[in-house]
């Protein structure tokens, strides 16, 4: 198997490179660096950059937007924008709800949300996780119950990313109570604005509000935005957690941090040495390196594979992705932390600092890196918690 770029691929990066360098917004670029989070506005204009480039979802098929690429072209183009930085499309829509519509879809939801997610029109938000079920997805208790045309949904979910900014919600909801618990569930499309859906933001350790939880009370929710059949949402939504994980593998935005980490490295001075310059820190980073490079080799033995597997599948090695990417990018969080040294502070908000009247401590770059570290310990739970991908590779891969 040759896992090496061709002449053709090689010539792609370079025009992608191009491309990102030149395209991308200088103020979002700048926030990137510094480590802070893009706003919707900022979201929304390179969204509509991309789609008027025709790149806004290069993996989807030619008939819905996509561009054609092959699946190694496709990685390629993940990874510069990762690392120019660039932000990466709102995931729910482009990653989850549209292949899941696309694959599974009727054609009036194609026509109808396929566009909109496109051009980030539409917000989504993942309406998957519920106080008791987040590991084992398949206890979710939100009731969804049929009355004519509608459903009427009655329940909660929780951790939801970006809810406080969505229009729309894809959510698993038990349509049979009676029946086993996988075989019970259907996949509903939700109207954000539909009366009886309230939106409450949760902190995380960070000290934002990037996930919410959300109450359906009496929700009405027409029979035509379910997806697919009734009582077998739980098979949609095993293939969108198979692209959820493949994602989070996150090797470019890896190796982006690690050139962060370096370029910190060569400027931060501890007892008058840099830090690039000890023996003990340039192992660490080594020895991220040389996980991240394992992980990217897997990652293009998995895309070599793409077009063995059956329309509508995932490759159970996606799990395998999920746990070392997630494992990378906390040990990169973590050497981020030691280069702010006795600067990793949690975030204070300008309003502390004019309440004491006094400057924030350490140099303007040290003040995101303590909340991403404490944000990035999420990343080994959702889209399925590490224990439950070992589980996967035990039963799918290993065969035990």
């Amino acid at each position: 198997m040759d896992l090496g770029f061709t002449e053709d691929e090689l010539a792609f990066r370079d025009e992608v490179r191009a491309f990102f360098r030149a395209a991308v917004p200088a103020d979002i670029r700048e926030k990137l660096l510094a480590g802070a989070h893009p706003s919707k506005d900022d979201m929304v204009r390179w969204t509509r950059i991309l789609a008027a480039k025709g790149w806004g979802v290069p993996h989807w098929p030619a008939e819905y937007g996509g561009t054609g690429w092959s699946p190694v072209k496709q990685y390629i183009y993940v990874e510069e924008m990762s690392q120019t930085p660039a932000p990466a499309p709102l995931p729910f829509g482009v990653n989850m709800v549209g292949p899941v519509i696309y694959t599974f879809g009727n054609e009036d939801q194609k026509k109808r949300f396929l566009p909109r997610i496109l051009t980030l029109e539409d917000w989504w938000c993942q309406g998957f996780s519920e106080p008791g079920a987040g590991s084992d997805l398949a206890s979710v208790k939100t009731r969804a119950v049929r009355d004519g045309d509608h459903y009427i949904v009655n329940g909660q979910k929780t951790w939801t990313t970006l809810a406080q900014f969505a229009d729309w919600i894809f959510c698993l909801v038990r349509t049979d109570p009676a029946a086993k618990k996988q075989q019970g569930i259907s996949f509903l499309l939700i109207d954000m604005r539909s009366c009886g859906i309230t939106v409450r933001p949760i902190q995380t350790l960070d000290g934002g509000y990037e996930v919410n939880e959300v109450f359906f009370d009496d929700v009405r929710v027409p029979v035509e935005n379910r997806v697919g059949e009734e009582n077998r949402g739980w098979d949609y939504a095993k293939f969108l957690l198979g692209n959820e994980r493949f994602n989070i593998a996150g090797v470019g935005i890896s190796k982006e941090r690690i050139c962060r980490i370096m370029d910190l490295a060569s400027r931060v001075r501890f007892g008058g040495e840099r830090l690039i310059d000890q023996a003990d820190f340039r192992k660490k980073v080594a020895a991220v390196e040389v996980r991240l490079k394992a992980l990217e080799i897997t990652q293009l033995r998995v895309l070599a594979n793409e077009s063995k597997r059956q329309k509508g599948t995932q490759d159970p090695a996606s799990s395998i992705l999920k746990i070392k990417g997630a494992e990378i990018q906390q040990a990169t969080s973590e050497l981020l932390m030691n280069v702010v040294g006795p600067y990793a502070l949690p975030y204070q908000s300008e309003e502390d600092f004019e309440r004491r009247n006094e400057p924030p401590i350490g140099p303007d770059w040290a003040a995101t890196i303590a909340p991403a570290y404490f944000n990035m310990r999420k990343v080994s739970i959702y889209g399925g918690s590490d224990e439950i991908q070992k589980n996967i590779i035990a039963k799918v891969v290993l065969g035990l």
